[in-house]
């Protein structure tokens, strides 16, 4: 199902990716050579901030294992250079290292003396790096050494970006991406493939009979190592059936593995819009059509749910939800079949592991995020920028200092599965919501949202509404209200919040122990107010003290405590809401 999604994503947008055999390849530095093969200077082709690299479109990466295998005119340092990475090695295996990159090198040169042999010598670039490995480079470290790169080279050897291929000097492409040496390869190619035996068998995503791979492109992911997989098999350990190995236990055709590798790698690209990061935890998202709603789902997918570093959380809120809504009623035209696909990976050695995913209709997903908005929304009149329902902001509303990286591996997909399937929001989400406003003795717009949408989404009897609610009798919601009107009054009185900073967490527990002595001391702060706002205080508390009947409960459970912190939140709200600003919300 996953393959053939991702299959699918590359049939339909072919004109716009790499067509089969080549891939878009980061690669950091250029080997500049001239025409006797001689070496000049590396080129610097990482961008500014270190972190990526110019993408060139190349032959495809080799898929490899074990055995050493050539890229075709780039490769590593190992590969292109024979320099063998001993650094920080012990003594006994610094031997073993150095006769693996002398392989690495050996059969890198010998692809392209069969590159050589097989161009008649008619291209000059060819010619020029046929010198070069003539001369082995291997004698030649001590220049490249020399070179003023040599530092940042050595520095990112374990970068993604760190390839290197060859230009020979005067020419403006470097050689692994002119189309002429391409062909040339995949003129190789197909005659290996020729007197090769190969696996003949039926392609599990095409479901016609052909060649099948023996093993498939790395997709990497971060965390995971260079060479990880979506498919692969470890070769003798138990995985193997009916005498198959490696990629003969789930065939997949050669053009097939080429369609969803490249779908999966450029959607996993550094820049891409398809794809978000929370802790370890990959997620890409793709549609199965190009139409207008499944364009615009993807938009405001990306918009409302990555949210990582947003300047404005609340830009075009309602215009998303909007957005939604003409989705689901078809305002927005679709097609009958499409669909919305999420992919969930995490690192795991030398492959990767799915630990989310989803097939819907894209109708039946617009649904599912215009729930999640509506539940999570809640009054804001904080003059701070609007929480905006983001999955990101949901883990930094409940991790310490906001840190993202400390949330359980876990919690990210349990809340998206929340989100994209319109399950109840998890427990753990709404513990870890409590917990931190226990710690922190703060009640943030964000903490309120989680806590009343998890709420929500398990009694179906009185659901929390956006703003307060005079018509909630909940003792945890009224205790909550009435904790706010104490706070304000000290605060108008005195200008300070102990009272949120002693009493917070034993109000929310039980209340029967904190409220006499909070009510005791409100008696003593309403006597700093004016008249009139003594009055108007005096009245809110007994109006709320009436609903409980004069009885605080002894106890309330966790759930009722999430309603305290609703309650006391909305009342809060409401409280610093002034009286024009209310007339003109009920005006509408």
């Amino acid at each position: 199902m996953i393959l053939k999604a991702l299959y699918d994503y590359y049939q339909a947008r072919k004109d716009e990716l790499p067509c089969e055999g080549k891939e878009q390849v980061e690669i950091g530095f250029i080997i500049v050579i001239d025409k006797e093969g001689n070496f000049l200077r590396f080129e610097d082709r990482r961008c500014e901030d270190k972190k990526s690299a110019d993408k060139f479109l190349v032959s495809k990466k080799v898929g490899r294992s074990s055995a050493p295998i050539p890229n075709y005119l780039y490769d590593n340092i190992s590969y292109t250079l024979g320099y063998a990475k001993t650094k920080g090695l012990k003594e006994k295996d610094i031997d073993k290292e150095k006769s693996k990159t002398d392989k690495c090198l050996a059969i890198f040169k010998a692809k392209v003396d069969e590159a050589y042999k097989k161009d008649n010598a008619s291209h000059a670039a060819l010619s020029a790096l046929k010198a070069f490995y003539d001369k082995d480079p291997r004698t030649m470290q001590e220049l490249f050494m020399k070179d003023p790169l040599w530092g940042e080279i050595e520095k990112s050897l374990t970068k993604k970006y760190a390839f290197f291929s060859f230009r020979l000097k005067g020419e403006d492409f470097i050689m692994a991406e002119q189309p002429e040496l391409i062909n040339l390869n995949t003129e190789l190619d197909e005659k290996n493939n020729e007197t090769e035996n190969n696996n003949i068998a039926r392609c599990l995503i095409t479901g016609q009979r052909g060649p099948i791979v023996t093993t498939t492109t790395a997709t990497m992911i971060p965390g995971s190592q260079a060479i990880a997989k979506l498919v692969a098999f470890q070769v003798n350990m138990g995985y193997d059936s009916y005498g198959n190995s490696q990629c003969s236990n789930a065939p997949i055709s050669k053009p097939a593995e080429f369609a969803y590798t490249t779908a999966l790698n450029t959607m996993l690209a550094r820049n891409s819009k398809n794809k978000f990061s929370l802790v370890d935890r990959t997620f890409i998202f793709w549609s199965s059509s190009k139409s207008e709603a499944s364009t615009e789902m993807l938009n405001q997918f990306w918009n409302v749910l990555n949210g990582q570093n947003p300047s404005n959380p609340d830009e075009n809120v309602q215009d998303v939800e909007a957005i939604f809504k003409a989705i689901l009623s078809g305002k927005i035209p679709s097609l009958s079949d499409d669909r919305f696909y999420i992919l969930g990976l995490a690192p795991n050695s030398a492959r990767i592991a799915v630990v989310y995913w989803v097939d819907m209709t894209l109708k039946e997903f617009a649904g599912n995020l215009l729930a999640h908005l509506e539940d999570m929304e809640i009054v804001d009149n904080f003059k701070e920028p609007r929480f905006n329902a983001g999955v990101y902001q949901m883990i930094a509303a409940v991790t310490l200092k906001r840190k993202v990286s400390d949330a359980p591996n876990n919690l990210p997909e349990a809340i998206i599965k929340s989100i994209f399937q319109r399950f109840p929001y998890p427990t753990q989400l709404y513990n870890y919501c409590i917990g931190r406003i226990r710690a922190e003795q703060h009640v943030t717009t964000e903490r309120a949202a989680i806590l009343k949408a998890y709420l929500n989404r398990i009694n179906n009897k009185h659901k929390l509404t956006k703003a307060m609610d005079l018509n909630n009798n909940d003792a945890g919601y009224l205790c909550g209200r009435l904790f706010a009107v104490i706070e304000k009054i000290q605060v108008d009185a005195n200008g300070i919040h102990t009272v949120r900073e002693r009493y917070l967490s034993p109000a929310s527990a039980t209340p029967v122990v904190a409220f006499p002595t909070l009510l005791n001391l409100s008696i003593h702060h309403v006597e700093k107010l004016p008249e009139s706002r003594a009055t108007y205080y005096e009245k809110l508390k007994q109006e709320i003290i009436g609903k409980l009947a004069g009885n605080f409960p002894v106890h309330l459970s966790n759930k009722e405590q999430g309603s305290f912190f609703v309650g006391y939140y909305q009342q809060m709200q409401d409280l610093y809401t002034s009286k024009a600003d209310k007339e003109e919300k009920d005006n509408k």
